[in-house]
Formats: C-alpha cells, structure tokens, sequence
C-alpha cells in the first residue's frame, strides 16, 4: 500500500477538513512569498486535492480532461 493510499484512507470522512488545511496551508506559503509563486501554489493545491479524491473541488470550473 503506497502513502497516497494510506493518506486517503486516513482523511476518509473529513475530505472537507483536509480541503480546508491545503487551501489554508497554501495561502501561507502565498503570503509569505509575497504572491511571487500564487501561480504553482494553485497548481499544487488542485493536484494535491485531485490526488486525495478530488475533495472540496472549484464549483466555477468545469472538471478537467
């Protein structure tokens, strides 16, 4: 069993709990680097989100493909 795996079976049931500390740990990252990389931060926020089971997804954008 891989660590995703493990990852994803631990946060089972709180998918919006883990949503909301990757949106609050990349805005930290954001303000601390004073906006110069909001760019890949958001990137990395999605994937990240995507690879635990597109938990709290963008209700704004169509799913990608």
């Amino acid at each position: 069993m891989s660590v995703l795996d493990k990852l994803k079976q631990m946060l089972k049931g709180h998918e919006e709990q883990a949503g909301k500390g990757i949106d609050k740990s990349g805005d930290y990252v954001d303000e601390k680097t004073q906006g110069k990389y909001s760019g890949q931060i958001d990137t990395a926020q999605d994937k990240l989100k995507e690879q635990l089971g597109g938990m709290d997804r963008d209700t704004d954008r169509p799913p990608e493909q």
